[in-house]
Protein backbone atom coordinates (compact mmCIF):
# COMPACT_ATOMS: atom_id res chain seq x y z
CA UNK A 1 0.00 0.00 0.00
CA UNK A 2 1.07 3.26 -0.96
CA UNK A 3 2.26 6.24 2.01
CA UNK A 4 1.54 9.96 0.93
CA UNK A 5 3.79 12.82 1.04
CA UNK A 6 4.26 16.44 0.29
CA UNK A 7 1.08 17.43 2.42
CA UNK A 8 0.64 21.17 3.98
CA UNK A 9 -1.59 22.82 5.83
CA UNK A 10 -3.33 23.55 2.40
CA UNK A 11 -4.32 20.09 1.39
CA UNK A 12 -7.76 19.49 1.66
CA UNK A 13 -9.03 17.28 3.98
CA UNK A 14 -10.25 13.30 3.05
CA UNK A 15 -13.76 12.02 4.06
CA UNK A 16 -15.09 9.47 2.88
CA UNK A 17 -18.74 7.43 3.69
CA UNK A 18 -20.94 4.20 2.65
CA UNK A 19 -22.20 6.93 0.80
CA UNK A 20 -24.63 10.15 1.56
CA UNK A 21 -24.67 9.99 5.45
CA UNK A 22 -21.12 11.16 5.89
CA UNK A 23 -22.29 14.61 4.68
CA UNK A 24 -23.94 14.79 8.59
CA UNK A 25 -20.10 14.73 9.58
CA UNK A 26 -18.95 16.89 6.86
CA UNK A 27 -21.05 19.55 8.05
CA UNK A 28 -20.13 20.00 11.57
CA UNK A 29 -16.26 19.69 10.53
CA UNK A 30 -17.03 22.83 7.68
CA UNK A 31 -18.91 24.78 10.48
CA UNK A 32 -15.95 24.53 12.86
CA UNK A 33 -13.01 24.75 10.29
CA UNK A 34 -15.02 27.14 7.84
CA UNK A 35 -11.24 27.72 6.14
CA UNK A 36 -10.16 24.05 5.10
CA UNK A 37 -10.30 22.39 1.66
CA UNK A 38 -12.43 19.05 1.55
CA UNK A 39 -12.49 16.76 -0.56
CA UNK A 40 -16.02 13.79 0.36
CA UNK A 41 -16.12 10.50 -1.47
CA UNK A 42 -19.53 8.94 -1.29
CA UNK A 43 -19.10 4.78 -2.12
CA UNK A 44 -22.90 4.80 -2.40
CA UNK A 45 -22.93 2.23 -5.29
CA UNK A 46 -21.51 -0.14 -2.24
CA UNK A 47 -23.98 1.01 0.53
CA UNK A 48 -24.73 0.35 2.99
CA UNK A 49 -21.54 -1.37 4.22
CA UNK A 50 -23.48 -2.41 7.23
CA UNK A 51 -24.34 -5.84 5.60
CA UNK A 52 -21.12 -6.23 5.03
CA UNK A 53 -18.72 -8.49 5.75
CA UNK A 54 -15.29 -7.82 7.25
CA UNK A 55 -13.16 -8.24 4.73
CA UNK A 56 -15.45 -6.55 2.63
CA UNK A 57 -15.51 -3.28 4.22
CA UNK A 58 -11.76 -2.89 4.69
CA UNK A 59 -11.47 -3.65 0.99
CA UNK A 60 -14.18 -0.78 0.34
CA UNK A 61 -12.13 1.83 3.43
CA UNK A 62 -8.65 0.94 1.56
CA UNK A 63 -9.99 1.29 -1.96
CA UNK A 64 -11.58 5.21 -0.81
CA UNK A 65 -8.31 5.84 1.38
CA UNK A 66 -6.18 5.38 -1.91
CA UNK A 67 -8.44 7.52 -3.81
CA UNK A 68 -8.49 10.34 -1.72
CA UNK A 69 -4.62 9.90 -1.25
CA UNK A 70 -4.42 10.43 -4.62
CA UNK A 71 -5.87 13.67 -4.47
CA UNK A 72 -3.17 14.70 -2.31
CA UNK A 73 -5.54 14.69 1.45
CA UNK A 74 -3.40 15.48 4.51
CA UNK A 75 -6.42 13.78 6.52
CA UNK A 76 -8.48 10.86 6.40
CA UNK A 77 -11.89 11.19 8.56
CA UNK A 78 -14.30 8.17 8.11
CA UNK A 79 -17.13 9.21 8.41
CA UNK A 80 -19.13 6.17 8.81
CA UNK A 81 -19.53 3.96 12.09
CA UNK A 82 -19.11 0.70 10.63
CA UNK A 83 -16.08 1.40 8.26
CA UNK A 84 -14.54 2.94 11.67
CA UNK A 85 -15.27 -0.06 13.64
CA UNK A 86 -13.80 -2.56 11.36
CA UNK A 87 -11.26 -0.88 9.24
CA UNK A 88 -9.45 1.92 10.88
CA UNK A 89 -6.93 -0.59 12.78
CA UNK A 90 -5.68 -1.40 9.31
CA UNK A 91 -5.92 2.27 8.19
CA UNK A 92 -3.50 3.32 10.44
CA UNK A 93 -1.43 1.01 10.22
CA UNK A 94 -0.48 1.23 6.37
CA UNK A 95 -0.79 5.08 5.34
CA UNK A 96 0.92 7.43 7.29
CA UNK A 97 -1.24 10.43 7.13
CA UNK A 98 -3.84 10.97 10.44
CA UNK A 99 -7.08 9.53 10.36
CA UNK A 100 -10.21 10.12 12.40
CA UNK A 101 -12.89 7.86 12.52
CA UNK A 102 -15.88 7.76 13.97
CA UNK A 103 -17.92 5.29 16.40
CA UNK A 104 -21.65 5.63 18.52
CA UNK A 105 -21.42 7.85 21.32
CA UNK A 106 -21.66 5.32 24.06
CA UNK A 107 -19.64 7.71 26.37
CA UNK A 108 -21.36 11.09 26.41
CA UNK A 109 -24.41 9.07 26.87
CA UNK A 110 -23.65 7.14 29.64
CA UNK A 111 -22.07 10.14 31.56
CA UNK A 112 -25.54 11.97 30.90
CA UNK A 113 -28.15 9.29 31.27
CA UNK A 114 -30.41 9.65 34.42
CA UNK A 115 -32.53 6.88 33.94
CA UNK A 116 -29.25 4.20 33.83
CA UNK A 117 -30.83 3.05 30.10
CA UNK A 118 -29.51 3.89 26.71
CA UNK A 119 -30.77 3.00 23.45
CA UNK A 120 -28.72 2.25 20.56
CA UNK A 121 -29.67 2.38 16.78
CA UNK A 122 -27.19 1.33 14.66
CA UNK A 123 -26.16 -0.81 12.01
CA UNK A 124 -25.52 -4.63 12.25
CA UNK A 125 -21.87 -4.47 10.65
CA UNK A 126 -20.97 -1.05 13.73
CA UNK A 127 -23.18 -3.48 16.78
CA UNK A 128 -21.39 -6.88 15.38
CA UNK A 129 -17.33 -4.93 15.31
CA UNK A 130 -15.18 -5.54 18.00
CA UNK A 131 -14.92 -1.77 18.53
CA UNK A 132 -18.50 -1.33 19.67
CA UNK A 133 -18.55 -4.15 22.05
CA UNK A 134 -15.57 -3.16 23.76
CA UNK A 135 -16.54 0.43 24.33
CA UNK A 136 -20.14 -0.64 25.43
CA UNK A 137 -18.78 -3.37 27.82
CA UNK A 138 -17.39 -0.25 29.82
CA UNK A 139 -20.68 0.99 30.32
CA UNK A 140 -22.85 -2.31 31.18
CA UNK A 141 -21.81 -2.78 34.44
CA UNK A 142 -24.17 0.69 35.57
CA UNK A 143 -25.89 1.40 32.56
CA UNK A 144 -28.47 -0.99 30.46
CA UNK A 145 -27.53 -0.31 26.97
CA UNK A 146 -30.48 -1.60 24.74
CA UNK A 147 -29.49 -1.91 20.75
CA UNK A 148 -31.49 -2.15 18.08
CA UNK A 149 -30.60 -2.61 14.55
CA UNK A 150 -31.48 0.06 11.70
CA UNK A 151 -32.16 -2.58 8.69
CA UNK A 152 -32.91 -1.22 5.89
CA UNK A 153 -32.54 2.77 6.93
CA UNK A 154 -29.74 3.28 5.22
CA UNK A 155 -30.99 2.30 1.82
CA UNK A 156 -34.06 4.48 1.94
CA UNK A 157 -31.56 7.25 2.63
CA UNK A 158 -29.20 6.42 0.18
CA UNK A 159 -32.40 6.47 -1.81
CA UNK A 160 -33.72 9.62 -0.76
CA UNK A 161 -37.11 8.18 0.78
CA UNK A 162 -36.21 9.85 3.95
CA UNK A 163 -40.22 9.53 4.42
CA UNK A 164 -40.84 6.10 3.83
CA UNK A 165 -38.41 5.52 6.98
CA UNK A 166 -41.10 6.53 9.43
CA UNK A 167 -42.77 2.79 9.75
CA UNK A 168 -39.32 1.24 10.76
CA UNK A 169 -38.33 4.40 13.08
CA UNK A 170 -41.94 3.52 14.71
CA UNK A 171 -40.79 -0.47 14.97
CA UNK A 172 -37.19 0.18 15.96
CA UNK A 173 -38.02 3.20 18.69
CA UNK A 174 -40.99 1.96 20.33
CA UNK A 175 -38.75 -1.06 22.25
CA UNK A 176 -36.53 1.80 22.94
CA UNK A 177 -39.06 4.52 25.05
CA UNK A 178 -41.33 1.05 26.63
CA UNK A 179 -37.33 0.46 28.50
CA UNK A 180 -37.74 4.22 29.68
CA UNK A 181 -34.07 5.25 27.86
CA UNK A 182 -33.09 9.09 28.28
CA UNK A 183 -31.15 8.69 25.59
CA UNK A 184 -31.09 7.52 22.25
CA UNK A 185 -27.71 7.11 20.50
CA UNK A 186 -27.23 7.61 16.39
CA UNK A 187 -24.74 5.38 15.76
CA UNK A 188 -24.62 5.94 12.32
CA UNK A 189 -24.06 8.74 10.38
CA UNK A 190 -27.04 8.64 8.13
CA UNK A 191 -29.10 8.69 11.15
CA UNK A 192 -29.14 12.24 11.33
CA UNK A 193 -30.83 13.44 8.36
CA UNK A 194 -33.69 11.25 10.48
CA UNK A 195 -34.03 13.72 13.11
CA UNK A 196 -37.17 15.62 12.64
CA UNK A 197 -38.93 12.30 11.69
CA UNK A 198 -37.56 10.38 15.19
CA UNK A 199 -38.64 13.54 17.30
CA UNK A 200 -41.78 12.73 15.89
CA UNK A 201 -41.75 9.15 17.28
CA UNK A 202 -40.32 9.88 20.83
CA UNK A 203 -41.36 11.62 23.37
CA UNK A 204 -39.69 14.97 24.20
CA UNK A 205 -37.37 13.94 27.53
CA UNK A 206 -35.63 11.34 25.56
CA UNK A 207 -32.80 12.50 24.32
CA UNK A 208 -30.59 12.42 20.97
CA UNK A 209 -26.88 12.38 20.49
CA UNK A 210 -24.39 11.82 17.51
CA UNK A 211 -20.94 11.76 17.06
CA UNK A 212 -20.34 14.81 14.33
CA UNK A 213 -19.43 17.58 16.61
CA UNK A 214 -17.15 15.13 18.76
CA UNK A 215 -15.15 14.42 15.49
CA UNK A 216 -14.88 17.54 14.22
CA UNK A 217 -13.61 18.81 17.55
CA UNK A 218 -11.13 15.84 16.88
CA UNK A 219 -10.18 17.05 13.56
CA UNK A 220 -9.10 20.32 15.08
CA UNK A 221 -7.46 19.18 17.77
CA UNK A 222 -5.21 16.57 15.36
CA UNK A 223 -5.05 19.06 12.68
CA UNK A 224 -2.92 21.21 15.06
CA UNK A 225 -1.01 18.58 16.70
CA UNK A 226 0.78 18.41 12.97
CA UNK A 227 0.62 22.03 12.40
CA UNK A 228 -1.87 21.22 9.63
CA UNK A 229 -4.28 23.97 10.04
CA UNK A 230 -5.24 26.42 7.54
CA UNK A 231 -5.59 29.29 8.44
CA UNK A 232 -6.40 31.66 5.12
CA UNK A 233 -10.50 31.96 4.14
CA UNK A 234 -9.92 30.87 -0.08
CA UNK A 235 -11.38 27.32 -0.21
CA UNK A 236 -13.01 24.40 -2.12
CA UNK A 237 -15.12 21.67 -1.72
CA UNK A 238 -15.12 18.73 -3.64
CA UNK A 239 -17.92 16.05 -3.75
CA UNK A 240 -17.38 12.62 -5.71
CA UNK A 241 -19.79 9.89 -5.34
CA UNK A 242 -20.41 6.45 -7.53
CA UNK A 243 -24.31 7.01 -7.06
CA UNK A 244 -26.60 9.42 -7.88
CA UNK A 245 -25.38 12.63 -8.18
CA UNK A 246 -28.13 15.14 -8.34
CA UNK A 247 -29.46 12.71 -5.22
CA UNK A 248 -25.93 14.18 -3.54
CA UNK A 249 -26.83 17.73 -4.54
CA UNK A 250 -30.30 17.26 -3.04
CA UNK A 251 -28.18 16.25 0.15
CA UNK A 252 -26.00 19.29 0.05
CA UNK A 253 -29.04 21.46 -0.54
CA UNK A 254 -30.41 20.26 2.37
CA UNK A 255 -27.64 20.72 4.85
CA UNK A 256 -27.65 24.17 3.08
CA UNK A 257 -24.36 24.28 2.28
CA UNK A 258 -23.42 28.35 1.65
CA UNK A 259 -19.73 27.83 0.03
CA UNK A 260 -19.21 29.38 -3.07
CA UNK A 261 -16.55 26.80 -4.67
CA UNK A 262 -18.15 23.35 -4.75
CA UNK A 263 -17.73 21.03 -7.62
CA UNK A 264 -18.91 17.77 -8.01
CA UNK A 265 -17.84 14.99 -10.07
CA UNK A 266 -17.77 11.17 -10.45
CA UNK A 267 -15.74 8.08 -9.22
Amino acid sequence: MTKTNHISASSPIGIFDSGLGGLSIWKEINQLLPNENTIYLADSKNAPYGEKSKQEIIDFSIKNTEYLLSKGCKMIVVACNTATTNAIKVLRANYNVPFIGIEPAIKPAALQSKTNKIGVLATKGTLSSELFISTSEQYRDSKDIIEVEGKGLVVLIEAGKLEQTKPLLEQYLKPLVNEGVDYIVLGCSHYPFLIPIIKTIIPANIKLIDSGEAVAKQTKNVLEQHQLLKTNNTNSHVFYTNGNLSLLQNFLKQIDIKNETVFFEEF
